[in-house]
């Protein structure tokens, strides 16, 4: 055994040893596992309308973009769908990237360097860590919604630009960001604050606009929004949405877009196709949150502000155990681990998606109730 095949077995043995290992699991086409851990929130990556602008793309423009979206890799499907999700939550324009980890990555590090400052709240998602320390500029990481920690870290800038990071519904705990405070205080103290929109879009506001446009923060001058288009909207993906300058700034200077090859065809425009039945407001969030309260009550855990709800486990087996029963009886559900879960606890993780008859809801209320109280104990 080499010096790294060694260390390699050491590896897996402590994250065995600890509960961690993990492991990837093909599922079948035509799976009947009841799904409870996808980010489909609204069942629209097997929506008709969905699929046909899929194909349809497909056999349009062939299966790859073909090139960076400096190139050739910019068609009229991008600069459609840039055109009416930044309308949709609100902004000026908008630059789709390949997934939602770019777009983070292209909006962190096209903002700031090594002589800015970076606020971020300890709980963002891994793409926004991640974009922090490509960044090279100074990083605060405060408290999880802290409001006051927020404003002495932006004190403490020193005439440096500050950028301020959250997400509006967070993706493990399920809580949401305390925004019009935020913007208040990045407002007062001249810096940016970017929301990511991951887990808003299609899931915040009456006709799931997200949780900026809704509080009424659209178009806000100190605002950059992110979102992705592999959640709600059921295609993959990413974008960020701001002002015209903004985007300017991105295509110019954001390596992570400019060196990539374009968001392919079909789920292009199959995230077109996503977007306009909520704004033409054919499917919308309001049974998600009924939903998701239902299962609340019955687990005894605090609602979520999104479609994400967030189960605690005495320890990362508990958790295992709990997901395992949960799949013998064909509910299938998340389970967070160290270090995936940025408090340290480990959790069931269940999204509250529409895409099921009410028959088949019951079922799976059924089962995640009685897994959770068996592995509680």
């Amino acid at each position: 055994m080499t010096a790294w095949a060694g260390w390699l077995a050491e590896q897996r043995a402590a994250r065995e040893a600890a509960g961690l290992q993990r492991g990837l699991r093909p599922r079948q086409a035509g799976d009947e596992t009841i799904d409870l851990a996808s980010n489909d929130y609204l069942g629209l990556s097997n929506h008709p309308d969905v699929c046909r602008a899929a194909t349809d793309a497909v056999l349009t423009w062939g299966t790859g973009a073909g090139a960076s979206r400096l190139v050739t890799g910019t068609t009229t499907l991008h600069t459609d769908l840039e055109r009416e999700l930044s309308a949709f939550i609100g902004q000026e324009a908008g630059l789709a990237c390949s997934t939602g980890y770019h777009a983070n990555l292209s909006a962190v590090t096209a903002l700031t360097d090594r002589n800015s400052l970076i606020v971020s709240d300890e709980h963002v998602h891994a793409s926004l860590i991640d974009a922090a320390r490509l960044s090279k500029a100074a990083v605060t990481v405060t408290a999880h919604n802290d409001i006051a920690a927020v404003r002495d870290a932006l004190a403490d800038a020193g005439g440096r630009r500050a950028v301020v990071l959250t997400e509006s519904v967070f993706s493990v705990l399920g809580d949401a960001a305390p925004l019009p405070d935020l913007v208040d205080v990045c407002t007062a103290a001249g810096a940016l604050l970017v929301v990511d929109e991951a887990h808003g879009l299609g899931v915040v506001g009456e006709d799931g606009c997200g949780a900026v446009r809704a509080g009424g923060l659209a178009a806000h001058p100190n605002v950059v929004v992110t979102a992705t288009l592999s959640k709600s909207l059921g295609a993959m993906g990413g974008a960020v949405l701001g002002s015209a300058e903004l985007v300017d700034h991105l295509v110019n200077r954001a390596r992570p877009f400019i060196f990539d090859t374009g968001l392919a065809p079909a789920p292009t425009a199959a995230a077109l196709a996503a977007l306009r039945l909520l704004r033409e407001r054919r499917i919308g969030p309001a049974r998600i949150h009924r939903r998701g309260a239902e299962l609340a009550e019955r687990l005894g855990v605090p609602c979520s502000a999104g479609a994400v709800l967030s189960v605690p486990m005495p320890s990362p087996q508990a958790a295992l155990a709990a997901q395992a029963h949960a799949l013998d009886a064909g509910v299938r559900v998340g389970c967070f681990r160290p270090p995936s879960v940025p408090d340290g606890v480990s959790r069931l993780r269940i999204t509250t998606h529409i895409g099921l008859d009410d028959e088949r809801w019951a079922h799976a209320l059924d089962v995640l109730t009685t897994a959770v109280q068996r592995c509680r104990t």
